[in-house]
């Protein structure tokens, strides 16, 4: 068994394979050449690719040969007697029992019982009460996170851009907003709504699944409720509170990472117009092992000087000892720490911009 990386891109997806020490890495692709892979994920043997073509649309595709050969999900769309039209699809995630998950825009959400064959939309999720409180953030009103708790299947979140958290205890039958305490500083008016918030991503740990991380437009968060309440993680070394990607360590629950990036007031004062690029022009991962009570700067062998972009799926981790971390930029570059933070290496640069990263295992 050996450690792969899947590097969706602009420009199709793209296969990382490192070596036992996750030093020395290989670089396959591009497959599905032409598409937006904005998220891919390897699942009993197969990957599965939510892909995006300015021709051919929003769908998902799926190889069972590592690449070589792939099938469209046929029939991926919402039910004609919505308004809503199928946009973007954004994020793939493996459920239980051979279950897969889509989510998508608008704000949508789709169950697969045939590993993609076809698709179910989630109705109660897409005529959710809340619906005309949610508004597109700039990356359209997306469904980017999906997560099942390891310990109760049936419970499971999902962040939506710009709705916030929802919570269902029933397999996705009912969604319950999980927003308590979580800031839409854009909004101040009603800076602590029920929902709105703009959630960029979030992660359940698995070994202690009360809890959840969080990156807001408005903040880094943790929950140790499961989302009843969120407390905001700022003021403690991070450089900003505004970032798109978070990643975890999978055994310890006390250690998460971040990229913050700056975004300070447009022209016309509104919160959040501004650059959108590492802080300070640091190329900066930020490491925190006490909860977020506090952040240092965990950058070794990262450039000092570098104005980049790291999207909501650009960062992942995996489970090996110790657990590696791993991250990609709109510039083209992947990076790849083997320690936890401790130093850092250049997997791959010159791929195109780089819009999701997640850790997969190859025989």
């Amino acid at each position: 068994m050996s450690l792969g990386i899947l590097v969706g891109t602009r420009k199709g997806l793209f296969v990382l394979k490192g070596d036992e020490g996750r030093r020395d890495w290989e670089v396959e692709g591009p497959y599905l050449s032409g598409w937006d892979v904005f998220h891919a994920v390897k699942d009993d043997g197969s990957i599965f690719a939510a892909a995006n073509h300015a021709v051919y649309g929003a769908t998902v595709q799926r190889s069972d040969d590592d690449g070589k050969t792939w099938e469209r999900s046929e029939g991926l769309g919402l039910p004609e007697d919505h308004e809503l039209t199928l946009e973007k699809t954004w994020h793939v995630e493996p459920g239980t029992d051979g279950t897969l998950w889509l989510g998508a825009a608008p704000g949508v959400l789709f169950r697969s019982g045939d590993r993609g064959e076809s698709w179910e939309p989630i109705l109660s999720l897409i005529d959710h009460p809340t619906r005309d409180r949610w508004n597109p953030g700039a990356g359209g009103m997306c469904t980017h996170s999906i997560q099942i708790d390891p310990a109760d299947p049936q419970t499971m979140y999902v962040g939506i851009s710009a709705a916030g958290v929802f919570r269902s205890e029933d397999g996705g039958e009912a969604w319950t907003p999980a927003n308590k305490g979580t800031a839409a500083d854009f909004m101040p008016d009603d800076p602590f709504p029920e929902v709105g918030q703009c959630v960029h991503k979030v992660l359940v740990h698995p070994a202690k699944t009360e809890r959840l991380w969080q990156q807001n437009h408005c903040g880094v968060y943790r929950t140790d409720d499961k989302g009843e309440n969120w407390e905001r993680l700022e003021d403690n070394g991070l450089p900003s509170s505004f970032g798109f990607p978070i990643a975890i360590h999978h055994r310890n629950p006390d250690m998460a990472f971040v990229i913050p990036e700056d975004s300070v007031r447009g022209s016309a004062g509104e919160v959040g117009g501004g650059d959108r690029v590492t802080s300070g022009g640091r190329l900066g991962v930020y490491r925190t092992q006490d909860g977020g009570g506090s952040w240092e700067l965990a950058s070794n062998g990262l450039p000092e000087r570098a104005w980049v972009e790291v999207l909501r799926e650009g960062m992942s981790s995996d489970r090996l000892d110790p657990v590696g971390i791993y991250f990609g930029t709109k510039s083209g570059s992947v990076f790849v720490s083997p320690n936890e933070g401790g130093e850092w290496i250049e997997a791959a640069r010159h791929v195109p911009a780089v819009l999701s990263v997640e850790v997969a295992e190859w025989q």
